[in-house]
Parts: structure tokens; C-alpha cells; sequence
């Protein structure tokens, strides 16, 4: 009885050993390998309805199409140049040695011909027309005075009251005194003169470009003060090669745009005669119009010399074939546009692209005028692959009030 009793009261021990019990393990195994036959069932049912579209042949795209339409197109020539004044006047001052008073311009104002630009102090040389004055009134009456002596001698010639050479001396003192007035004059005019140059003058209308003088300064005859653009006109000069030059004819249309986007129209006024030696490349100067000739004054602000600008010369028009931007993807470098067959089948063409006009690409080569092509979305295809075309015109399920619907590959539409 003792050795039964011990034996049953080990048996609990060895069991609390084990680390599942035999009827948890049988269990747990049964559910790992229920899970995996679920888990595999269900990787051959996604696997075959990923096959199903395929097989069926669903669509990869829903897609517009477009067809290549013949369309004049301007021909262009673009070139690089610099904006600059198209002449520019050096005003300086005229009197010697006179200091600057006032200055009555700054840089950037529109100035007239005519216009009051800097004043200098006067007091010296309205002095010098006091004196000049002077000597023009004595040198009057000394010449009064030998005209009243030539005439006396004039009347008792040859009476043989005073000699033959007295009556020379009178004679040539009267004409020495007339010319000694003549003298006075003309040194009264150089001093008036010094006074009209006290005030600096505009030459002629135009924009302030520059200012080198300053208040206080004294300045010498010549010396620049002001720099100005005459008539305020602006002219591009374009560079462009000497086989390009023989193109471009005197009036030809230039559109030039500004480093900022703002664009103007100008004409051709002159070819330069020579061409670099150095670059092989000849001047155009083209005329750009002025706010005063019609140009935006905010467009013709955006133009200042010596800046650098794009043009492109007008040459006239020519046929070619043109699609949307939209319908060109470019790949590698290269430009393809993507051709839907009869069985909505899609191709991938290589293209030679052209002129832009607008949202339309010139197409110089790869399609025919027949041709279907997709309208957006080519960057998502692949040769060979089936697309939906939808009339882009009218859309079955919208009306003429509604925005268009996005175009979206078929895959993730039904997702």
C-alpha cells in the first residue's frame, strides 16, 4: 500500500516537468496547419483575379485622343544680346573754374531740352561783364572823338591848313578807335557768354542715366557732370551668328524679353557692317518703343542698359503638323508620343519635335496626319498595352457646366 501511494504521488510531479500538456500541443499544431492551407488558399485566389483583368484584357487607361492637325507656323530665330541707351549724351560744364551752387537733377528724371540741370556762382563773372561793359563804353567815346577829329581833317583837306600827313594820322585814328570798340564788343560777348554758362542746360529731352557733380565743387571747362539718354529710347543688340545675319532684313519684328518676363516688341533698325573676328558674330540693333511711344510704362521700366536680354527675329511662317505639349513624353532624352491602333492598342513612337506655339509642339517627323495619338497621359503606358478611349469633346457623364474628369489609369478607378 505504502509503495502505490508513492508512485501516485509522484506522477503529478513529472507531469509539471513537461512544458505543454499533450492535448495543448495536438491542438496548437492543428491550428498552425489549418492556418497555412487558409493562407495558401488565399494567395492562389489573389493571384488568379490579379490574372483575370489580364486575361480578359482590361483596359490599362482610360484616355483621349488627338490627332496631328496641320497649322502655320511662325519661324524664329533666338539670339542673346544686352540692352543699352541708344545714344548717350555726355553734358558738361562749359565755364572754366567756377564752383557748382546748385544741382537741379537727379539721376533717373526725364528731362527736357532746354531744362536747368546745375547753376554755378555767378558773382565772379557778372564782374567780368561789368568791366567788359566799361571798356566798351570808352572804347565808344575814344572812337566818337576820332570820328569828330577824321571829320574836320576831311573838311580842310587840301585847303593847306594842316598837312597831307595830319590829316592821314586823324583818318587812321578814327578807324583804329572803331576797331578797338569792335574789340570791347567782343570781349563784353565772350563775358556774357560766361554768364549764360553759369546755368547747365539739357542739349536735349531725355533720362538722367549718371551724375558725377556735387555741390561746392569747382569744375573745369569740359569737365562731365551729367550723363543723359537721349530722347529716353532704348535699343536691343543682339548677337547672332554671321550665317544667321543674312537672314534678318531691316524692319524684321524682334520680341525681346526682359531678365523679369516682361516682353516688348521692336524692329530692326540696322545690321552692324562687320562681324567679329574674334566670335564670328555680327550686331543687330533693334529699336525698343519708349513709354512715349506706346510701350507700357511698367513693361518699358523693366528695360534697363546694360542689362541682358533674349530676343526672337520674326522671319516669317511655314506649315507643319502639331499636337498637344501634352501628348509628347520625353524618355531618355528622346520624344515619344504614344499611337492608338484600331484595336486600342497602344505603340510608342520616337518623334522629332519642333516649334512651340501656345500648348501646341511642331511634330517634324514619326506620325502621319492620321495618326491617333493619346492626348495626356502617354508616361503611363507601355507598347502593346489596351486603353479606353473617351471623346474628349463630350464626355458621357458630364455636361458643358462641369469641370472635366481626371484621367486615371482603369486600375485604380475601380479600386
Amino acid at each position: 500500500m505504502r509503495r502505490d501511494t508513492t508512485m501516485n504521488l509522484q506522477a503529478p510531479s513529472f507531469a509539471r516537468k513537461l512544458p505543454f500538456k499533450p492535448l495543448t500541443l495536438a491542438l496548437a499544431l492543428a491550428s498552425v496547419l489549418v492556418l497555412t492551407t487558409l493562407g495558401l488558399a488565399a494567395t492562389r485566389s489573389h493571384a488568379a483575379d490579379a490574372a483575370k483583368p489580364a486575361a480578359a484584357g482590361k483596359p490599362a487607361l482610360t484616355v483621349a485622343l488627338a490627332q496631328p492637325k496641320s497649322s502655320m507656323l511662325t519661324i524664329k530665330l533666338a539670339a542673346n544680346g544686352s540692352v543699352a541707351a541708344w545714344q548717350e549724351a555726355s553734358v558738361g560744364a562749359e565755364a572754366n573754374g567756377l564752383r557748382v551752387a546748385e544741382l537741379h537733377a537727379q539721376v533717373g528724371d526725364r528731362v527736357k531740352r532746354g531744362q536747368l540741370l546745375a547753376s554755378f556762382a555767378a558773382e565772379s563773372v557778372q564782374a567780368d561783364v561789368a568791366l567788359a561793359r566799361a571798356a566798351v563804353a570808352e572804347a565808344q567815346a575814344n572812337a566818337a572823338e576820332a570820328a569828330a577829329n577824321a571829320d574836320r581833317a576831311r573838311a580842310v583837306q587840301g585847303s593847306g591848313a594842316i598837312s597831307a600827313q595830319q590829316v592821314n594820322q586823324y583818318l587812321t585814328q578814327e578807324q583804329t578807335a572803331k576797331a578797338r570798340v569792335a574789340s570791347a564788343q567782343a570781349q563784353l560777348d565772350s563775358q556774357l557768354l560766361r554768364l549764360k554758362n553759369t546755368q547747365l542746360l539739357a542739349p536735349d529731352s531725355g533720362v538722367i542715366s549718371a551724375r558725377v557733380a556735387t555741390v561746392g565743387s569747382v569744375v573745369g571747362a569740359g569737365t562731365e557732370m551729367f550723363k543723359l539718354i537721349r530722347q529716353g529710347r532704348l535699343e536691343w543688340r543682339g548677337e547672332v551668328t554671321s550665317a544667321e545675319l543674312g537672314r534678318i532684313t531691316t524692319g524684321t519684328s524682334v520680341l525681346v524679353t526682359a531678365p523679369s518676363g516682361a516682353q516688348m516688341k521692336g524692329k530692326v533698325r540696322s545690321l552692324a557692317p562687320t562681324v567679329d573676328a574674334a566670335t564670328r558674330n555680327g550686331l543687330v540693333y533693334v529699336d525698343l518703343p519708349s513709354a512715349e511711344k506706346g510701350a507700357a510704362s511698367g513693361v518699358a521700366a523693366s528695360f534697363k542698359p546694360g542689362m541682358y536680354a533674349r530676343g526672337e527675329f520674326e522671319l516669317g511662317s511655314s506649315g507643319g503638323l502639331t499636337v498637344p505639349q501634352t501628348a509628347v513624353v520625353v524618355r531618355d532624352g528622346f520624344s515619344y508620343v504614344a499611337r492608338v491602333g484600331a484595336d486600342n492598342r497602344v505603340a510608342q513612337v520616337k518623334v522629332q519635335t519642333g516649334r512651340i506655339v501656345g500648348d501646341q509642339i511642331e511634330i517634324q517627323s514619326g506620325v502621319k496626319p492620321e495618326d491617333k495619338l493619346v492626348a495626356s497621359g502617354g508616361s503611363f503606358l507601355s507598347d502593346g498595352d489596351l486603353v479606353k478611349v473617351v471623346d474628349a469633346a463630350k464626355p458621357a457623364t458630364q455636361t458643358s457646366n462641369t469641370a472635366p474628369a481626371l484621367v486615371v489609369p482603369a486600375s485604380a478607378a475601380t479600386k
